[in-house]
């Protein structure tokens, strides 16, 4: 029952973090929102939660697990109310935000109560449903979105979240038990607000450099913020006494490795979800619902091979460099399927989708086990903000670069259209059929070299972690 309660929360925030990807042509045309602003709507939450994940790990070991998730669940719950009751782009993007904060608490309180209420007999079996339900929620978010867009206004994807997290409450209270420890590291919020603004800026210079120029002030300053903020962080990192992330994790190469390959797996899985629902509506014609339900069968893939258990035994037989090193590749074929055969029909579209599937099962269950292990058992909630930094952290990326890519070409192959902020906008202000034809060909364009952008990065984002998770490997048994 406690397993129950903490995969609803969980299901609750990952379903968030795509459920608005279906919604874009809507946001578009009665907000009036720009390209940035739709993926300032994606990225606000994005980037405070990962801002917030390590901070929000350390205060649920220090001052309580239980405590934490209800907290959470309370303040998601506030900041979906108004994001669903939102009148204009900058007020979605500061409830999105708000969101963030009490996402943080929950993606780290959920993992961190599984590993202290189960025993290591079925840890691995709790953590297996949880990673589970955390790729149906990431997949799902776009069927769901749709279904409630059919039906609704865009505001009800926000609002379906109030009953949820009541209901997650009630039971959180009810059910898990309490679990600290007192002696835990004090919560570095210098820290968290350090790699708050450096994300923040770099993606926002990432953002604002097809609209401004990338060699614009307004995107150098950005940028030059960004890493100056990032440089802080670790520099402060390394020198308090409690850190809210240990520097020192990164000597170890089984740790780099596995961070590597769940940066880009979520690089390339979070920009790619982004793109193709506004390619299934925008180039391809489908309706919120239809497109949502075309995204299905990448959740399918996941859950199946989850429940079969096939990406733990792959990983028994083979270790840990083969899984992640299979499954990076299979993701990475499955976006360059969508890109190059899924310009103009569905057909090559669920190739790819179901070809990506198969390698997230793969090789995330491994990549969860290579992060987890490489940290103190003690330090559960850091753990788990490391985890779920990473996945957050490439999500928001992920966005903001293959967007970007999107941006460029399109703009570079409908030099009209630079000014028009969105394809709608561009086709509105189109002089005829012909040219409504050219700009719909060139958006397909920039679909296919944004897919192909990110499965590169994939691809060799898993033959790097296999390499270094092999070198790390080799040196134990030595």
């Amino acid at each position: 029952m406690i397993l129950g309660v903490i995969c609803l929360a969980q299901l609750t925030v990952l379903l968030d973090n795509t459920v608005l990807n279906v919604a874009i042509p809507s946001l578009t045309t009665e907000l009036n929102a720009s390209s940035a602003d739709i993926q300032w709507m994606i990225n606000a939450y994005s980037l405070v939660q990962s801002g917030l994940l390590l901070t929000a790990g350390s205060s649920a070991d220090r001052y309580g697990r239980k405590k934490m998730l209800a907290a959470g669940l309370v303040l998601f719950g506030v900041g979906s109310l108004v994001a669903g009751l939102a009148e204009s782009s900058a007020q979605l993007i500061a409830a999105r935000a708000g969101m963030g904060v009490g996402g943080a608490l929950l993606m780290t309180t959920t993992l961190a109560v599984i590993m202290q209420i189960f025993d290591e007999s079925e840890r691995v079996k709790a953590i297996a449903l949880w990673s589970t339900v955390s790729s149906l929620g990431f997949a799902a978010g776009p069927l769901l979105g749709g279904f409630m867009l059919d039906h609704f206004w865009w505001g009800a994807i926000f609002l379906i979240n109030i009953p949820v997290a009541v209901l997650a409450l009630v039971a959180v209270l009810a059910l898990v038990p309490e679990s600290k420890n007192p002696a835990g590291d004090r919560p570095d919020l210098l820290g968290a607000l350090l790699s708050t603004l450096g994300m923040g800026a770099v993606v926002f210079a990432i953002i604002s450099g097809p609209e401004h120029g990338w060699e614009s002030g307004q995107v150098l300053l950005a940028a030059g913020f960004g890493a100056v903020m990032l440089a802080a962080f670790v520099w402060w990192e390394l020198r308090i006494e409690y850190p809210m992330l240990d520097m020192h994790f990164f000597r170890n190469e089984r740790f780099i490795g596995a961070v590597a390959g769940s940066i880009l797996v979520a690089f390339g899985m979070g920009g790619s979800l982004y793109l193709l629902t506004q390619h299934l509506q925008f180039v391809l014609g489908y309706e919120p619902l239809e497109a949502g339900l075309r995204t299905a069968p990448l959740a399918v893939s996941v859950v199946v091979l989850n429940l079969l258990g096939v990406g733990a035994r792959l990983l028994a037989k083979f270790g840990t460099p083969v899984t992640i090193a299979s499954g990076m590749t299979l993701i990475a074929a499955g976006l360059a399927s969508i890109a190059t055969l899924g310009g103009q029909s569905y057909g090559g579209m669920l190739l790819g989708l179901v070809v990506m599937g198969a390698g997230i099962a793969f090789s995330g269950p491994a990549m969860a086990n290579a992060i987890m292990s490489a940290i103190p058992p003690e330090k559960a909630g850091v753990g788990a903000g490391v985890n779920g930094t990473l996945a957050e952290f490439g999500n928001g990326l992920g966005v903001a670069v293959l967007g970007a890519v999107l941006n460029s070409r399109f703009a570079g192959l409908v030099p009209a259209a630079v000014g028009a902020v969105s394809l709608p906008a561009a086709m509105a202000a189109a002089g005829g059929p012909a040219e409504r034809e050219q700009i719909r060909d060139a958006f397909a364009s920039g679909l296919e070299t944004s897919q192909l952008v990110g499965a590169v990065a994939v691809l060799v984002g898993g033959l790097l972690a296999a390499l270094l998770l092999h070198r790390a490997e080799r040196i134990v048994e030595r």
